[in-house]
């Protein structure tokens, strides 16, 4: 059975290209403790899985944790396996969303046209992610988002930070994905953990406090 896109105190999903297994724990406390609950762990990172494991050992339940890059039915049950429940991917995949729906993992695959984004619908994803999303900007979004069901969530990810959050809330849109903005490998947990403050924290300002 398909997932439904969780309720999360802020619609903030940390993208973590790039992080080193060793680095997993630290990163992905400092993320979540900052008040991040979603945690995407690319699959062209170093030995993802095994980051993606620590993570979701490190952290409470409550953390949705899993993929980005997500290309293969394959890499969904290696997913499950490791115990991840968040799979995003740069396409539109029908198998891949179709056994990620089987093993009730929320899905974020990447659209950047009406078409892509029913065909999406239709295959059950939990949510969609505009991407690149600076290159749509809000008013490309704006313009499809008005053909698309009023109950589908609706993410931005591909060049956006919390300096984009009120330009997309001014079109309905309130969910993120944050990658350089907030994580580049090599940067500290101690600093991808500020950044991780200065972006709940405008979302607050924007959003209301999670």
């Amino acid at each position: 059975m398909s997932a439904s896109w969780p309720k999360l105190k802020r619609d903030i999903v940390a993208i973590l290209r790039g992080l080193q297994p060793h680095e997993a724990k630290a990163v992905g406390r400092a993320v979540f403790e900052a008040g991040i609950e979603a945690i995407e762990v690319p699959l062209n990172s170093p030995d993802p899985f095994r980051s993606i494991e620590t993570i979701i050992e490190e952290l409470p339940g409550t953390a949705l944790v899993g993929a980005g890059t997500v290309l293969t039915v394959a890499d969904v049950s290696r997913l499950a396996d490791a115990g991840g429940r968040l799979l995003v991917a740069p396409n539109v995949d029908a198998d891949v969303l179709a056994r990620a729906a089987e093993l009730s993992i929320v899905t974020m695959p990447g659209v950047f046209t009406p078409t892509e984004a029913f065909t999406a619908i239709k295959a059950q994803a939990s949510a969609l992610k505009f991407f690149p999303a600076s290159v749509l900007g809000p008013k490309g979004i704006a313009a499809i988002g008005a053909v698309l069901p009023k109950d589908v969530v609706v993410g931005v990810v591909g060049g956006v930070s919390e300096a984009d959050f009120a330009d997309f809330a001014r079109i309905g849109v309130r969910t993120f994905g944050l990658g350089s903005s907030l994580y580049k490998p090599g940067m500290s947990a101690a600093d991808v953990g500020n950044r991780a403050k200065a972006a709940v924290a405008a979302w607050d300002s924007v959003f209301g406090e999670g």
